[in-house]
């Protein structure tokens, strides 16, 4: 869900601002269950690559508001991941990953 700038979380849900290097970030709400999730927790590492520990407002992920939205779809869908689902979305991060890794 996309939120404007003045909506605060509810109880167990997290902002966070997606988007690439010189694009605007969109700001999305997800649940805090998210941060458990590893593919989640490969964005996760990734964002601390590009932007630090210490960073100021809602936390900033390095990727495109599309591949975002595609992630969250599978998150949702494989709650349960099996060995296939995580073969095919570390294809699909690989994608998404800042070249300048």
């Amino acid at each position: 869900m996309a939120d404007n700038k003045n909506t605060k979380a509810k109880k167990g849900w997290l902002v966070v601002a997606v988007g690439l290097d010189g694009d605007d970030f969109r700001r999305f709400t997800i649940p805090i269950t998210f941060l458990h999730h590893p593919l989640f927790l490969q964005l996760l590492e990734s964002a601390r690559e590009t932007y630090g520990y210490s960073a100021e407002g809602p936390l900033r992920l390095p990727c495109s508001v599309e591949d975002f939205l595609h992630l969250r779809r599978v998150i949702d869908r494989n709650v349960g991941l099996s060995l296939h689902a995580c073969s095919s979305v570390s294809f699909f991060l690989y994608i998404f990953t800042p070249l300048n890794m």
